[in-house]
């Protein structure tokens, strides 16, 4: 079955761009638009898609307030924001809210069909640029706080390490069971531990957890 992927954006010309890309895709399938977050809200309500593109600045409701409303209610929805904004404070703050990736809007549409892929297959998609941008960003405050403070409350068992360092390394689930000598249940079961321990809302969140903790290399 295709890809149900559904459009947030305010301006209709990008909009309709985007279904003509995606349309092209026999594994797509684009559900509805909207033109802002509130009209998504209603429309996600009556139809939870797979996917939904994310505009940020849109009128009404915008797309980081529609994202944290959207992944409360339907967490299993996918949410890839695409944005003319490539700040960090932006990007982190909508990982944050739950957002499964992130892309700026001059992104190649061979490399945004990629990320639907990617976002269904393994919960969450970064490109290069979206990365470099995150650790400069990390990196400055890091800085700015000088001495950094240990985070006690967090312990990582070994095996939750090499599971977390494999879904930076993006491999899926089978994957990292084949990887690891271990089943499918049990590295679930390490992934439903690590967004416990480290208040993480999906996969994107680990990364993000990983990154600010230094724990892994991007």
């Amino acid at each position: 079955m295709p890809v149900k992927v559904a459009i947030a954006d305010d301006h209709v010309l990008f909009r309709k761009g985007l279904v003509t890309i995606l349309e092209l895709d026999d594994n797509i399938e684009v559900v509805y638009g909207a033109d802002n977050g509130k009209e998504l809200i209603d429309k996600v309500d009556a139809q939870p898609p797979d996917v939904i593109l994310m505009d940020l600045k849109m009128p009404v409701m915008d797309g980081m307030e529609a994202t944290k409303i959207i992944k409360a209610k339907y967490p299993e929805v996918k949410v890839l924001v695409l944005s003319m904004y490539d700040e960090e404070k932006f990007i982190i703050h909508c990982l944050e809210l739950g957002a499964n990736g992130y892309l700026l809007k001059n992104t190649d549409p061979d490399e945004l069909v990629h990320a639907i892929g990617t976002v269904m297959a393994k919960d969450f998609y970064f490109n290069n640029h979206i990365s470099t941008v995150m650790l400069k960003g990390l990196n400055q405050k890091k800085r700015a706080k000088g001495k950094p403070q240990f985070e006690n409350s967090i312990e990582l068992t070994k095996r939750e390490q090499e599971v977390l360092e494999l879904i930076c390394k993006e491999l899926t689930t089978p994957e990292m069971a084949e990887k690891l000598f271990i089943s499918n249940r049990t590295v679930e079961g390490h992934r439903k531990n690590l967004l416990e321990k480290t208040g993480a809302k999906n996969t994107a969140g680990l990364v993000v957890f990983a990154l600010k903790n230094e724990l892994v290399e991007i």
